[in-house]
């Protein structure tokens, strides 16, 4: 595979891989308990065969779970995410991803942990279309 074509299968530039490679190691070491339940449905293509990566770089950010495939982001929001600051944050961001062919999905916390089949659910039919 040609250099070219290696750059074409990355979903971040190298440069900024080198800055945020490190943050996203440590986030993938020290899961929330949400985002730990949920990876175990995701992980090794156990919802529908889809390959979910987690705590990887998209553009500038880091994303919770990502199958880039289908070219679907899920993202886990604890409680900061109520504070509107927080929210116009999590708005650009989710706008810039959506603006690189990503469809972002987000759910808080509660949801993964009292109603995971219902998360997993919504994530499926995202997935079938």
């Amino acid at each position: 595979m040609s250099t070219e074509d290696k750059q074409t299968h990355y979903t971040t530039s190298p440069d900024q891989w080198d800055k945020l490679k490190p943050r996203a190691r440590e986030m993938r070491h020290q899961p929330t308990p949400a985002e730990d339940h949920l990876w175990q449905y995701l992980r090794g293509r156990r919802l529908n065969g889809a390959k979910f990566r987690r705590q990887h770089a998209i553009g500038p950010f880091i994303v919770d779970f990502v199958c880039i495939e289908e070219r679907l982001i899920v993202e886990v929001d604890g409680l900061i995410h109520e504070q509107p600051d927080q929210q116009d944050r999590d708005g650009n961001r989710q706008a810039h991803l959506e603006g690189l062919g990503y469809r972002v999905l987000r759910f808080t916390n509660d949801e993964v942990l009292q109603s995971a089949q219902a998360v997993l659910a919504v994530i499926d039919a995202a997935l079938q279309g």
